[in-house]
């Protein structure tokens, strides 16, 4: 960082550009799908701090010669049991090359030494989600040409694949096809649904929209419910709680002043202009749009593009940036918020809205990734420290509804490049923390364990 403002665009530019000849060579270097690998998770004390706790642990998850990594902080890829999560091999921080022959998901199994099963063997997958209730595997296959899109779902044990869905031409309803598949897709609560943003281009027409198609899964229907230039980085994120409304609602990201080509991939340095992004709700019928309050103001903060509901309440962590300080960088904070009635994208200037600095109590915040437990008690977040290293926290959340979060605890270095970005996250119950690290020279996945023990301390990164 050397002391300049932190800036997810140029990260992703940078990450971009070293990831395409990496992958141009896994491409044609003859990787073998893989079968399923009985195998030892692989204890890494080397990567804990000297003054860690006792009972803290570290374990690398692969060490899988084609690379393996977390599909994304946010992403459903965990059965609610926090036994069981999905990995994706062949890829990268942010998503892979999916016509890679070597390109697939794992499942891997915490309480079998970390074994490892394919999920999927198809080209062209995206929008990778497990159930909620941790039965079934729903993925999306597109061909290359982006003429055919197939919504399919299996068993976790592989067995049982079927097709739910097959879109064969134009979106009912609509002239659009839909092409260029979101790395993401999410599922609601019941189980019932499903949203998956695309691209609505036909690759010859320049400022072509995207949109987010909502699949009724009982009905094997979809139902285009946003369209237009500046959802081209939507990650949606269906509402965790059970109550019969809240279920419909989908937290949803705005990419004002994006600029792209006409396949829909994003200019170098254009994910987002003028005053940023801003975060909203939408009921999956496309109806009740509303505003979370933060960003749209870069006097005062942007938002980073990096969110999450917290556990099954009706609030979410919000990361936003503020303008840049003299020899420090941007602040970079975590802040709670609760959507309030659409005011126009007034972002932090939103009326009548609540919202709470969740890190203030911290003396330098630079949190960049992050993710909750299923409860909303813990978080663990990445923090792009000034000299470069990627730090991790692990914090917990108060008691009352405008307290900080407290306690913190420094967890590790991460030992990553900048390129290869931690985005960690915890398991459904907040016991074990993931993260990305390409410390061995190609990205893997990580776990550490013992971050909650009563012999836990707070301290800084020394």
């Amino acid at each position: 960082m050397n002391g300049t403002t932190f800036n997810r665009r140029r990260f992703l530019k940078s990450a971009a550009a070293l990831a395409a000849p990496v992958l141009s060579t896994l491409r044609h270097s003859g990787f073998a799908y893989p079968e399923k690998q009985t195998h030892t998770m692989i204890p890494r004390p080397d990567l804990l701090p000297r003054d860690a706790p006792e009972g803290v642990e570290v374990f690398q998850l692969s060490d899988d010669p084609a690379s393996m990594g977390h599909i994304y902080m946010e992403a459903q890829i965990f059965t609610p049991d926090s036994r069981r999560l999905v990995l994706r091999r062949a890829a990268f921080s942010h998503d892979g090359d999916r016509y890679n022959p070597a390109h697939c998901h794992m499942l891997c199994d915490l309480e079998n030494n970390g074994e490892l099963s394919p999920l999927t063997r198809e080209l062209g997958v995206a929008g990778p989600c497990v159930s909620p209730d941790g039965k079934f595997f729903y993925y999306f296959v597109a061909d290359e040409a982006g003429t055919r899109v197939e919504l399919k779902r299996v068993n976790l044990d592989g067995t049982g694949r079927e097709t739910v869905h097959v879109l064969d031409g134009a979106i009912p309803g609509t002239s659009h096809r839909a092409s260029n598949l979101y790395p993401l897709s999410t599922l609601s609560s019941d189980g019932k649904r499903l949203a998956m943003p695309v691209f609505l281009g036909d690759g010859e027409t320049e400022n072509a929209p995207f949109g987010l198609l909502v699949y009724d899964l009982e009905k094997a229907a979809l139902n285009l419910i946003l369209e237009g230039t500046s959802w081209s980085n939507l990650h949606p994120q269906y509402c965790r709680s059970q109550d019969p409304a809240a279920c419909h609602d989908i937290m949803i990201q705005e990419n004002h002043g994006a600029e792209y080509d006409r396949k829909g991939v994003h200019l170098p340095g254009k994910l987002v202009g003028g005053q940023g992004a801003d975060i909203h709700l939408v009921r999956d019928d496309g109806t009740d749009f509303r505003d979370f309050p933060c960003g749209r103001d870069v006097t005062r903060e942007t938002c980073q593009g990096h969110q999450c509901w917290r556990g099954r309440g009706e609030t979410a962590v919000i990361g936003t940036e503020g303008p840049p300080r003299e020899g420090k960088g941007a602040k970079m904070e975590l802040v709670e918020a609760r959507a309030a009635p659409s005011a126009g994208h007034k972002g932090i200037h939103t009326p009548e809205a609540w919202r709470n600095d969740l890190s203030r109590g911290f003396e330098d915040p630079r949190f960049c990734h992050f993710g909750v437990d299923t409860n909303g008690r813990r978080i663990l977040s990445d923090y792009p420290a000034h000299d470069g290293r990627w730090l991790l926290y692990a914090a917990e959340f108060g008691t009352g509804e405008d307290d900080p979060l407290a306690n913190w605890r420094f967890v590790l270095d991460a030992r990553s490049t900048k390129p290869a970005h931690p985005h960690p996250f915890l398991s459904p119950d907040g016991t074990k923390g993931f993260f990305n690290s390409d410390e061995t020279g190609i990205i893997q996945p990580y776990m550490v364990t013992g971050l909650w023990n009563d012999a836990t301390q707070s301290r800084d990164d020394g």
